[in-house]
């Protein structure tokens, strides 16, 4: 299998339109091609900045020409769960045209969204790749063949990467900052390349305090990854 990941703008998407227009973002949960209706069933996570911008942006995404049908499931705060029907649009036709297919969850932001497709061979994907470009604009961000060994491995331990998903959602912003700006920095090198001291100061607390806050985010991170272990076939 050929795994196609791109940076994709398609000028007739819904969502792409509204998150050019509207701070807000998208993320699929489940997709269904219905190919008598040649609509595109999906259900996504709504996240926006506030409740006004995400109602606002709702309101445009129903309003839009190749959106077919809205409807709220949940909402909570500044995030929305719903399910959506859209007509197919150019990306998605040659994509289907030429034997591709999706194999990951796309996200969608500030007018763009991000594709994750497949391909049997090389000759297939580079003949979808040259139709899409004369009405889409769109980046490769990785290119990879995946061999099936691979690829079981992979199907055979999503519980395993889930964990670890899970653990990073764990920490908090302050974690979640400090902890990066530490591994950036060459805190964990040996030798160390920064101090504590140069931490603190970067975020203007005391040392005993990004010490604190590196030791939480490191015994999250550390307990999930026992967990994926555990999971790992």
């Amino acid at each position: 299998m050929i795994a196609i990941s791109m940076d994709m703008e398609q000028y007739d998407c819904p969502f792409i339109d509204t998150t050019d227009d509207y701070d807000l973002s998208f993320s699929a949960v489940q997709w269904d091609f219905h190919h008598v209706d040649r609509e595109l069933e999906t259900r996504l996570i709504v996240e926006a900045y506030s409740r006004g911008a995400l109602d606002t942006g709702l309101d445009r995404l129903q309003r839009h020409d190749n959106m077919h049908q809205v409807d709220l499931l949940s909402k909570r705060g500044d995030v929305a769960h719903i399910r959506t029907r859209i007509g197919q649009t150019n990306a998605m036709k040659v994509i289907r045209r030429n034997g591709g297919y999706i194999t990951g969850p796309f996200h969608i932001e500030a007018g763009s969204e991000t594709w994750h497709v497949g391909f049997d061979n090389d000759g297939v994907a580079d003949g979808a790749l040259s139709e899409l470009d004369r009405n889409n604009e769109f980046t490769i961000e990785s290119r990879d063949r995946v061999e099936i060994p691979m690829l079981g491995d992979f199907i055979q331990n999503v519980d395993a990467a889930m964990t670890l998903i899970e653990g990073c959602r764990d920490l908090s912003d302050v974690e979640w900052r400090t902890l990066e700006a530490a591994a950036n920095a060459g805190y964990f090198e040996t030798p160390r390349e920064t101090t504590l001291g140069a931490l603190a100061d970067e975020f203007d607390i005391s040392k005993p305090a990004v010490s604190k806050n590196l030791r939480r985010a490191e015994q999250k991170l550390l307990g999930r990854a026992i967990d994926a272990m555990d999971r790992v076939d």
